[in-house]
């Protein structure tokens, strides 16, 4: 999945290799997904396979690396795993939707709006 600009400097200089060798060498080009992803559209490991096409929609599968703790500075390898990209967006759904939440609030907070119910604080 792509980086957010934002998000660039908590990735170690050599993600590009780390993530290459995930899902290359240990995943050997296929999903590592057991079904953490809750799609619930697979028992056992995943079949969709890099540059294949992927089971249920036909689309062209691309092979990502998650951070299963969603923390990108934690390149342990036990923390990464080759995803397709359904399994990795189905992954991260929670923590997308709450990046977001905070990501808006923060803008109407920086336009000088509250949310309704928010205490105005001192003038």
């Amino acid at each position: 999945m792509p980086i957010r600009p934002e998000n660039r400097a908590r990735y170690p200089k050599d993600w590009p290799e780390i993530s290459l060798t995930i899902r290359t060498e240990r995943a050997a080009g296929r999903c590592e997904c057991l079904g953490e992803c809750g799609r619930g559209t697979h028992t056992g490991r995943c079949p969709n396979r890099n540059g294949g096409t992927a089971y249920g929609t036909g689309s062209r599968v691309v092979l990502t690396v998650a951070h299963l703790d969603h923390t990108p500075e934690n390149c342990d390898l036990a923390n990464l795993r080759a995803m397709c990209q359904g399994c990795h967006l189905h992954y991260d759904r929670d923590h997308h939707r709450q990046t977001a939440a905070a990501t808006r609030r923060a803008a109407v907070e920086a336009a000088g709006q509250l949310t309704f119910g928010t205490p105005a604080g001192p003038a």
